[in-house]
This record gives structure tokens, sequence and C-alpha cells, in this order.
């Protein structure tokens, strides 16, 4: 087979290949898995033609799968009848019609059948069909998905996203992690982050299309089922989760096999939340620096490293409002909310984003940083702070929290954070509640705060 991408150190370009390959390797190499081993790719890809047989002729997939494997299935068998594959936001039912809304000629692709079944539905049947065929191509021009934002700053904006801009950008995450793993040998990834997530979608479905990694179906959560999930690993396995699994893990005292590595995203990572799991689980911790808009465009070794370590050839631009990132995978620059603070080497820190920091009464916080201190009150085991849309009478935007902390009340949780934050930044509603309406990477939608703050 042809690689469409190459990887020479620092260079990374696509060929001008008309079409590439779906998938890279040789057809006997292991690439997914599960408790009852593996399933070689070319397998896998005749499941991928024996699907795609029995999509609709035309319109957009949304991709609903929760099994790892047949969700990949289902994406590049879209893919082979030509079709879009779109990733909405979240699997509700509000988030689903959304999309529908937006993209009417669209269907459903589902493993199971969802309680409120939504129009257009094409359910996998329970033994995947197989077909034989030369090797699935693709033209690397073509629109392969559409990914929308979290909505954790406001509404889902899609993201559309090539064949091409996806490769390259896997080619980047193969040259960034490739250290964790022997040559010739088939990385096994385990990820608790959903494959409809940007994130997911870059370290456990387009990894396993084009690098020497096999996937485990499953998503685990817990950290028993997480445990469960390495021990089906023919090899020490890269973890793929965020800081609120990889904390629940430390905390668990659960007994990991031998790991190559841990990566984290979606949410900032703690020094000490890094170094506490390198120390508890023998393994380097990763963590991504990007987004739905950009895909991940840098890396850092967080319990050693305060610096962000651009990709090659991703060049950040500081703007009064947020940063403007170009890269190899992107057509144009892309502006982001995040500021940052560039150092040498390519390197920059993050500073926050615009929309974060806070001046009251000529002081300034930033939000990160308020929520930072109220997760680290003794008692707390989970907390945001937040600036409210409306202004009182001074022009000025009232700050909220909400924190999870059985056994404290909100007497002891401000006066804790009064002496750790100046008052003009106490918040003027704390509400304890039972649980953080966390998405599946950990997200906080603003809208799901502001409904328990209401």
């Amino acid at each position: 087979m042809s690689a469409a991408i190459e990887i020479p150190g620092a260079n990374v370009t696509a060929t001008a290949l008309r079409r590439v390959a779906m998938a890279e390797g040789p057809d006997d190499r292991a690439f997914a898995f599960d408790p009852q081993g593996a399933v070689t790719l070319d397998v896998f890809l005749a499941e991928v033609r024996g699907v795609a047989a029995g999509l609709p002729e035309a319109g957009c997939a949304i991709n609903l799968c929760e099994d790892r494997y047949r969700f990949l299935v289902a994406f590049c068998a879209a893919a082979l009848r030509g079709h879009t594959v779109l990733l909405p936001p979240a699997r509700t039912p509000a988030a689903i019609e959304e999309v529908l809304r937006q993209y009417p000629d669209s269907y459903c692709i589902a493993d199971i059948a969802p309680a409120s079944a939504p129009p257009r539905l094409h359910v996998l049947p329970e033994t995947l069909p197989g077909h034989d065929g030369p090797m699935p191509d693709v033209d690397p021009d073509a629109l392969a998905m559409i990914g929308f934002t979290s909505g954790s700053t406001g509404t889902p904006k899609a993201n559309p996203k090539t064949w091409r801009s996806l490769r390259i950008s896997t080619a980047q995450n193969v040259a960034a992690l490739r250290h964790l793993w022997p040559q010739g040998e088939v990385l096994p990834v385990i990820a608790t982050v959903p494959p409809q997530h940007m994130y997911g979608m870059e370290l456990s479905v387009l990894l396993p299309l084009f690098a020497p990694v096999a996937v485990h179906r499953g998503r685990p959560f817990f950290p028993d089922d997480i445990a469960r999930a390495l021990s089906d690993a023919a090899a020490p396995a890269l973890l793929v989760t965020t800081p609120v699994h990889l904390r629940a893990l430390v905390e668990s005292g659960v007994v990991l096999p031998p790991l190559a590595g841990i990566v984290t995203a979606t949410a900032p990572l703690p020094q000490s939340l890094a170094l506490a799991a390198e120390q508890r689980f023998g393994c380097e911790v990763r963590e991504m620096f990007g987004a739905t808009e950009i895909c991940i465009v840098a890396h850092r070794r967080t319990a050693c490293e305060e610096a962000w370590a651009a990709y090659p050839g991703v060049h950040l631009h500081p703007q009064p409002d947020g940063t403007l990132v170009e890269a190899p995978h992107l057509p144009a620059p892309v502006a982001l909310a995040d500021l940052v603070e560039l150092r040498d080497g390519n390197t920059f820190v993050l500073c926050g984003r615009q929309a974060d920091l806070l001046e009251i009464a000529g002081k300034r916080a930033s939000l990160g940083d308020l929520t930072r201190r109220l997760q680290s009150i003794p008692g707390v085991i989970d907390g945001v702070m937040l600036q409210l849309d409306v202004c009182d009478v001074t022009g000025v935007g009232r700050i909220a929290a909400l924190a999870v902390a059985p056994g404290l009340d909100e007497t002891t949780i401000l006066e804790a954070l009064r002496q750790a934050i100046d008052p003009v930044f106490l918040p003027r509603r704390l509400r304890l509640v039972d649980s953080l309406p966390r998405n599946d990477t950990g997200k906080l939608p603003r809208a799901e705060l502001l409904r328990l703050l209401a």
C-alpha cells in the first residue's frame, strides 16, 4: 500500500496522489481488539465494504455508534459511499435534532437503536456483513467529516475536515508519540473519550487507520473498567484519557498493567496530577493542546514542562483577543480565543482566554485560576467559577460558582476562598450540587451551568 504521508523528521507533507488509501499497513496487522482477541485490518476493510453496500444512496451520516470498532466501520463505510460524517457535540436527542435541522438530508448510523429514534436511522446488524474487494480509497480533498465544538463557551460551531488535512494532522500526532512504542510493533490504544469528540477522533479513530495502532473497541469509564480494558492489550498500551478520568485513576488505588504512556486533553492538567500519575503508573504523561477548529497542534510533558512545544510547521501569532494558528493541515489560519506568550524554540505558554479574564475594581484575575483555587479547597471534589451574562448596575458581570463538596456548606467554602482570592472576585452566588454536568470529555457546557444556577 502506498503511504500518503511522509514524516521525515520535521517535514510533514501530503503527496500529490489524486486518491489515497483509506487505511495503512499490512492486511494481517491488528486493527482493533477486545477481550475476545484482535480484528485484523483485512477483516475491518471487508466489513467496511459490506456496511457501505447497505447505506443510503446520498446524504451526510451522523455517526452515533457507541462501540468504537463499529464507529470506525460506519465512518469508513460512509466515506466509501462519498458521504460526509457529521459528529454532533453530544448524542442527546436535542443535539442530534439541531444537526438534522442544519443538514436536513442527513441519516443516522447507530449500533443500537436509541430510545428516541431519530429519522432516517440506519442500525448496524449484530453481525456485520463482509465483502471482498480492493483497498478502499478516497479523494484526499473530499470532506471527510464535520466536527462541532462542545458548546462550553456558547453555541456549537461546525468545523469541516478533509481527508488530506486529517492525514497530515495524524502524521504530526504519530511523530509526537512515536517514541512511546518499539519500532515494528503495533501499539494498543485504550480510550476513555468518545470517538465523536475531535480528540477521541484523532487518537482513537485516525491513529489506527493511518499508523501501526490497534484500538480497543470499548470506552471504559470507571477505574476498574479501565484496568480490565488495559489487560486486554497484547502489549503495554497507550491510555487516551482526560484529567477527570486520570484523577479518578490516581485516587482509586487501582493497579494497572504496564503502560506505554498516557495522553490527556480537553481540560487543563494540573502539574501535581501529572507528576502523581507518572509516579503511580511508571510512564510518561503527555498533555496535548488543540481544539476542534485546529486539531492537536502542540504537546508537553506536564510533570516537568511548563511550555508547550508546537508541532513542526505550526506557527502561533498572538492577537489582542486570542491567537492566530497556522499549521500544515489547515487551509487558512484559524483564530482561537486562547491567549499565548511565545517562548524560544517554537514553544509557548498559555495565558488563558480573553473571555476568562476579569477586571473588577481595577483588579485582574482569570476564571481558570479562580476555578483552580476553588477545586483546591479540602473537601471540594469538583467545582467551577463563571461570570454571569447579566450585568449589575455597575456594568460588571457577577461571579458565580458551583461546587461538589459533600460535608461542606457554602459558608465554609466562601471563607476558604476569602483566604485565597481577592474579595472582589468572591462568588456572589454559590450553589452546592451533587455533580457538575460534565460531558463525555469532562467539559462543562455553559448552558447547563446556567441552568443549575437559575
